[in-house]
């Protein structure tokens, strides 16, 4: 397989976890997002959007969009599983995955974050946009898993919420959010720190890491 990313992406960070987890070997095409390589007419053909990250099978299938990337790698390979088995578990891990990959991480990205500077926002106000975007995010998550024993988001394993919330912690972190106000959510990534599949997938570990 071939893993298409950025080592600060978020979504090609939340992949890495998901392929470190099961266990799976991939070469890793670095696509440096400042530089704009993500827009090169090579990639845009197997995928359009101009994102990453993109997996491309042994087979020649072309995936994009990490949660799909991350749903299918666990249906083929079920172990370790990263959705729970009971329906209304299952919902909620993904509830509380889409809180942060669909509605939090997409508007504090390089791609938004430009468009806000081309629309002529000083660079302190940018920041401030991704800083309460991330704040907004992150307090919600805290909320949503508050009564979860853990010491993962749901339970004595990591799913696929974790491998959406230490990413997007680590963007918080980066626009100078205090994370302090979110126990619950650091318990969590107190626990995801102690596997090397989450320390090895992490942004300073790659080797495209500027």
């Amino acid at each position: 397989m071939k893993l298409h990313g950025y080592f600060r992406s978020s979504a090609a960070y939340r992949v890495r976890i998901a392929l470190n987890l099961k266990g799976l070997s991939t070469d890793h095409l670095p696509h440096h997002l400042r530089k704009g390589e993500q827009c090169a007419p090579a990639y845009l053909a197997i995928n359009p959007q101009g994102l990453v990250p993109t997996l491309e099978g042994d087979d020649g299938a072309v995936l994009t969009q990490s949660l799909a990337i991350i749903e299918w790698l666990d249906e083929i390979h079920p172990n370790p599983p990263l959705l729970p088995k009971d329906p209304l578990r299952r919902a909620k891990v993904r509830a509380f995955a889409m809180a942060l990959a669909c509605d939090t991480h997409p508007v504090q990205n390089l791609k938004v974050l430009a468009r806000l500077r081309q629309l002529g926002l000083p660079e302190e106000k940018v920041t401030e946009w991704a800083a309460w975007v991330n704040r907004e995010g992150l307090s919600a998550c805290e909320t949503l898993i508050a009564a979860e024993a853990g010491p993962f988001c749901f339970g004595d394993k990591p799913t696929l919420a974790d491998l959406c919330l230490i990413p997007q912690l680590g963007n918080a972190r980066r626009f100078g959010v205090d994370v302090s106000a979110w126990p619950r959510l650091l318990k969590a990534e107190a626990a995801a720190r102690e596997m090397k599949a989450f320390a090895d997938a992490a942004p300073d570990k790659q080797a495209d890491a500027e």
